[in-house]
């Protein structure tokens, strides 16, 4: 009886330390998948709602307060690397593109705590390159942009 009672005890001290240790591993994976971002955090397409106000358009003098209201869409493609590709249609006052849709290109980085930065050029646009500061959320199935020197933001969310 005493061996019985006494292999009973290890047996549940065994699955007390197995269950933490389970526990402990689930949770430091948990923290990895949520708190550290790369370039590899955004891959694929993403859709991006855009609007804001632009201030400034270099070249062109506009009068004093003045402030262009834009709204547009754009679609991304980031490859994991650090590069991106994308189409956008833009209208800027109430007044359309050009082209339907206005490809552009860049680099983006994304740091350790999900912030980053990206750089877009589109071709014949006064105000490329297109510098952007971003958040990287939702393990990277959402991102939030903001362009540097005007006030336009931007939410992407990723194409499934």
């Amino acid at each position: 009886m005493l061996i019985s009672k006494t292999f009973s005890t290890a047996t549940r001290i065994a699955v007390v330390f197995a269950a933490l240790a389970g526990a402990l591993a689930w949770a430091q994976s948990e923290a990895d998948d949520e708190g550290t971002c790369s370039n590899r955090s955004l891959k694929g397409d993403y859709g991006f709602a855009v609007e804001g106000i632009i201030l400034a358009v270099p070249g062109v003098t506009l009068p004093p307060g003045a402030a262009l209201p834009m709204r547009g869409v754009a679609m991304t493609h980031f490859d994991g690397k650090g590069s991106l590709t994308q189409v956008d249609h833009i209208v800027v006052n109430g007044m359309p593109p050009k082209e339907q849709w206005t490809p552009g290109s860049g680099t983006y980085n994304i740091n350790p705590n999900c912030t980053g930065t990206a750089t877009i050029n589109i071709a014949g646009n006064p105000l490329s390159p297109v510098k952007l500061h971003l958040v990287v959320v939702k393990s990277g199935k959402e991102v939030h942009t903001v362009v540097e020197a005007n006030a336009v933001t931007s939410v992407g969310i990723k194409v499934e």
